[in-house]
Formats: structure tokens, C-alpha cells, sequence
């Protein structure tokens, strides 16, 4: 097979697998794969996925997260500093996933996930970029799931280290719905963590 007849199929896909191939020829000899890694025509990203060789936007990469570790949403300290609710920049693309957790370090970039059970896979937004598409966490779930993951009962001082934003997050937050999201965690430790955070850092904002 020729690369231009691959590329021209692949190139509107932006990261594509090998069932991908499959799917469009059952007979691939994946050997071209090797063959095109070494001619610097296309990447191998992870777990049998892999990109054309170019440079990639952010947005991009963001569609590239969810795609080879799904189900999955951008969340956590990459979702924080999209809304700048922390003033410094992340460099790691931060995910939840009902899979195992995981992290990568890949030619393209470093993708994290962490678990969390399949009925707490809720809270995100199609987001759309272009012709491309990526989940993104909303401000309440991503501060419940960063408040879930990382449970300390210094809720103030762990924030405060991250520099958190408590203005622009008092902005963001729809309180009804942080509630309504919150319930649906049922978890009475995590309702202790949001009270404090609510009752002590938000209110004074």
C-alpha cells in the first residue's frame, strides 16, 4: 500500500489504531507501520495508536487524550489551569477514566488518568474545536473530583497550595449544581471536604 492512499484516508481521523486499520483493510500489513515510523512519516503515540508526524495544537492533543485511553475527560490540574483557577501552566494533559490508572509519556506529550468508578463518569462538556471534538470537566465536577482523589482533611492548606484562584472559581461555580453533582458521589467524607471548602474559603471570596 502507498502512504499518500493511507494518509489521505487517516489524515481526518488526527490519531488513528491499528483496529482502525483493520476496520478499513482487514488485510494492512502492519509491517508499513514500521517502515513509516522510520521514515519519520508517522508516530506512535501508545497501546497501538499513532499520529502523523507534525506538530500538534493543543486542542489536539486534548481530542488525542480521549481517544486512546477511553472513556475518559480532561479534569484535575490540566481542567484547573484551562480555567484558570491556578496561575501556573500544566504541561501534563490530566484525565478521569473508569480504567485502570495510568499515566504516559509519549513523543507527542505526557497524558495522566486516574480512576474513578464508571457511575462517577458524569459532569463533562463536548467541546468543540474546529472539525474536532474533546470532553472537558465542568468547574463543579472537576473540583469534586480533584477533592475525591486527593483526600486530605487540609482542604484549605492543599488548595492554597495550589494557588487556587477562589475569585474566579466563586464565578465559575453554579451552586446548585455543585450540590446536585456532589450528592450523587454519596460519599460523606467528600461532603465534608466541600463544606469546609464552601463554608470557609468561598464564602469570604
Amino acid at each position: 500500500m502507498r502512504f499518500l492512499e493511507f494518509k489521505s484516508h487517516f489524515d481526518p481521523f488526527l490519531v488513528f489504531s491499528i483496529q482502525d486499520i483493520r476496520k478499513w483493510d482487514p488485510d494492512f500489513d502492519t509491517r508499513r507501520l514500521v517502515e513509516w515510523q522510520e521514515k519519520g512519516y508517522i508516530q506512535k503515540v501508545v497501546n497501538r495508536w499513532y499520529v502523523f508526524s507534525k506538530t500538534l495544537r493543543q486542542e489536539e492533543l486534548l481530542t488525542i487524550s480521549n481517544r486512546i485511553y477511553s472513556p475518559s475527560y480532561i479534569s484535575l490540574e490540566w481542567a484547573m489551569s484551562h480555567y484558570r483557577l491556578i496561575p501556573e501552566g500544566v504541561y501534563t494533559i490530566t484525565a478521569i477514566t473508569t480504567l485502570k490508572t495510568q499515566d504516559f509519556n509519549t513523543g507527542i506529550g505526557a497524558f495522566s488518568y486516574r480512576h474513578v468508578k464508571p457511575a462517577l463518569m458524569f459532569g463533562y462538556r463536548l467541546v468543540r474545536f474546529e472539525n474536532i471534538f474533546y470532553k472537558m470537566a465542568e468547574p463543579e465536577k472537576l473540583l469534586l473530583d480533584y477533592l475525591y482523589l486527593n483526600p486530605s482533611d487540609k482542604v484549605l492548606e492543599d488548595l492554597e497550595g495550589l494557588r487556587l484562584n477562589v475569585t474566579e472559581l466563586n464565578t465559575l461555580l453554579h451552586r446548585k449544581k455543585l450540590e446536585n453533582y456532589l450528592a450523587m458521589f454519596n460519599n460523606k467524607a467528600l461532603n465534608k471536604r466541600v463544606n469546609i471548602l464552601t463554608e470557609q474559603l468561598l464564602a469570604h471570596a
